[in-house]
C-alpha cells in the first residue's frame, strides 16, 4: 500500500519513501573517488587499503547512528547542522551551517567541472560552459519541481553506479574461479595475498590513505538531510544509517578486492581508472567508454544530492534568522509544492561562477585553494556534530529507548578522537596543508566577527 505524502509544519512535504532515502545514500556516498580515484590509492598502500576502508567505515557509521539518534527524537529539522544550533548554541549553528552550505558550493562547483570534462569524451568540441550550463539547468530545475522527483532521479543515477559496480565483481569473481590468464599472470586470490605487508610503501603512504578515503566517504551524511522530508522517518532513519554503510562497506571493498584479485596491485595503472583496466582485460572493447557514461552520471548525482542539500542547508539557515530580518523574508519560505525554491535558486546562481574559473588559471589557483579549504572544513564540522550528539544525550531530549549510538560510553569520544586526528594528519600531507590552514583561519575569522557583531547588539541594546 502506498504510504499518504503528509506535510511538515513549514510546509515541506514528506514525499520521500524509504527506497528513495536508501539509494541517495548510497549513491551520494559512492563516486568517482571508487570509479577512478582508486587506482591511486591502491598503488600507494597495496592490498591494506581494505583495512583503511574498513576503519573508516566502521567511525562513519558511529558518526552517522548519532545523527540518526538525533534524528530519530526529532525527526522535524531539516538537516543534522542544526541540532549543532540546539545543542551547541546559535552561535556554533550558524558557524558550521555557513561553513557546510559553502563547502557544499565548492564541491557542486568541482562536480560541474568533472561533468564538462566527462561529457568532451564524446563531444569534445562543445565549450564546457554551454555542457555546465545545461546540466545546472536541468538538476536544478529537478529540485524545483518536487522531493519526489529529485528523489526518482537520484535513485536511478544511484542505480547506474551500482550496476556497474555488481558487474565489476560479478565478471572478477568469474575471472578469478575460472583463473583466467591476463598479460599481467592469472586472475587469483593470491593476487592479494602473496607477499602481503601493511606498508609496501612505507608507513607514510599508508597513513596518507586515510584521509583521501576519508574524503571519499564525505557525503554520507547527505541521507540525513533527506529524512526531514521521508514519509516515515522513524523507520526509514533506522533502514537508512543500519543498512546502508554496509551495502557501501560491500560495494567498496568487494570492488577493490576484485580488482585487485584480476591486476595485481603493483601493475595497476594511478592514473587510469581500475574499473577500466579490469573490463579491458575481461574483453569488453567498450570499457572506457561505458565507464565514463558511469562517472558522467556519478557526478550528475552527486551534483543534484548537492543541489538539494544546499538549498535545505540555506533555508534552514534563513529560518534561523529573525522573523523579520532580509534572510527569513526572502529565503525562508516554501512553494506550494513544498520546496524552499528560493533557497535553491540561490544556491544553484553561484554555482554558475563554475564556467567563469576557466577563464583564468589564477581564478583557478584560488579556486583550487578554497575548495580544499571548504573540504577541510568538513571534518571540523563532523565534530562539531559528535560533540552536539554528546550534548544531546546530557538533555532531556534524550530517548533511553530510541535508536541509539552502540557503546555511546567508549565509541562517542572514539570517533571525536579519531575525526581529530584525520585533520592533524593533514599538517603532514604537502598537499593538503595550505587547505587545513585555510580551514582553520576561516574558523577564527568567522567566529571572530560573530563574536564582535554579538558584542556590538548586546553594546546598543
Amino acid at each position: 500500500m502506498q504510504e499518504k505524502i503528509t506535510k511538515n509544519v513549514d510546509g515541506t512535504l514528506r514525499s520521500l519513501s524509504n527506497r528513495h532515502v536508501q539509494m541517495i545514500a548510497i549513491g551520494g556516498t559512492i563516486g568517482t573517488g571508487l570509479f577512478l580515484g582508486s587506482g591511486s590509492t591502491i598503488s600507494k598502500t597495496g592490498p591494506s587499503v581494505m583495512i583503511v576502508y574498513l576503519v573508516l567505515g566502521c567511525f562513519f557509521f558511529l558518526m552517522m547512528r548519532a545523527i540518526g539518534e538525533m534524528f530519530y527524537a526529532d525527526p522535524s529539522q531539516h538537516t543534522f547542522v542544526s541540532f549543532i544550533s540546539k545543542y551547541l548554541g546559535p552561535t556554533a549553528g550558524y558557524f558550521t551551517g555557513w561553513s557546510y552550505w559553502l563547502g557544499l558550493l565548492f564541491a557542486s562547483m568541482a562536480e560541474l567541472t568533472a561533468i564538462a570534462t566527462y561529457f568532451a569524451f564524446w563531444f569534445p568540441h562543445i565549450p564546457s560552459w554551454i555542457v555546465e550550463v545545461a546540466f545546472l539547468v536541468v538538476l536544478a530545475g529537478i529540485n524545483l519541481i518536487a522531493a519526489k522527483l529529485f528523489g526518482e532521479a537520484e535513485f536511478w543515477f544511484a542505480m547506474i553506479k551500482i550496476v556497474a559496480i555488481v558487474a565489476l565483481i560479478f565478471t572478477g569473481i568469474i575471472m578469478v574461479l575460472a583463473h583466467t590468464p591476463t598479460p599481467l599472470g592469472h586472475a587469483s586470490i593470491s593476487n592479494i595475498t602473496n607477499h602481503f605487508t601493511l606498508f609496501p610503501h612505507g608507513s607514510f603512504n599508508f597513513i596518507s590513505a586515510f584521509p583521501m578515503v576519508f574524503f571519499a566517504f564525505q557525503g554520507i551524511e547527505f541521507v540525513s538531510i533527506t529524512l526531514g522530508e521521508s514519509k516515515n522517518p522513524h523507520k526509514v532513519v533506522k533502514k537508512a544509517v543500519n543498512e546502508t554503510l554496509w551495502r557501501i562497506m560491500i560495494f567498496y571493498i568487494g570492488a577493490l578486492a576484485v580488482i585487485m584479485a584480476v591486476i595485481p596491485w603493483t601493475s595497476i595503472t594511478p592514473d587510469k581508472s581500475p574499473f577500466v583496466q579490469v573490463f579491458t582485460l575481461a574483453g569488453l572493447p567498450a570499457a572506457a567508454a561505458i565507464i565514463n557514461f558511469v562517472v558522467l552520471t556519478s557526478a550528475a548525482s552527486s551534483l543534484n544530492s548537492i543541489i538539494f542539500s544546499a538549498g535545505r542547508h540555506f533555508y534552514q539557515l534563513a529560518t534561523e534568522g529573525r522573523k523579520e530580518g532580509f534572510m527569513n523574508r526572502h529565503f525562508g519560505k516554501v512553494s506550494k509544492n513544498g520546496i524552499p525554491s528560493a533557497a535553491i535558486l540561490i544556491s544553484a546562481a553561484l554555482i554558475f561562477i563554475t564556467p567563469i574559473m576557466s577563464v583564468s588559471n589564477s581564478i583557478s589557483s584560488v579556486f583550487t585553494i578554497v575548495a580544499g579549504s571548504s573540504s577541510d572544513m568538513y571534518i571540523i564540522v563532523y565534530l562539531l556534530t559528535m560533540v552536539a550528539h554528546r550534548k544531546y544525550r546530557a538533555s532531556n531530549d534524550f530517548l533511553s529507548d530510541g535508536f541509539k549510538m552502540p557503546g555511546y560510553a567508549i565509541t562517542s569520544p572514539l570517533t571525536i578522537l579519531f575525526f581529530f586526528v584525520i585533520f592533524a594528519s593533514l599538517f603532514f600531507i604537502p598537499g593538503d596543508v595550505v587547505g587545513a590552514i585555510g580551514a582553520i583561519i576561516w574558523s577564527i575569522v568567522f567566529c571572530g566577527l560573530v563574536y564582535l557583531k554579538e558584542r556590538n547588539s548586546k553594546a546598543y541594546a
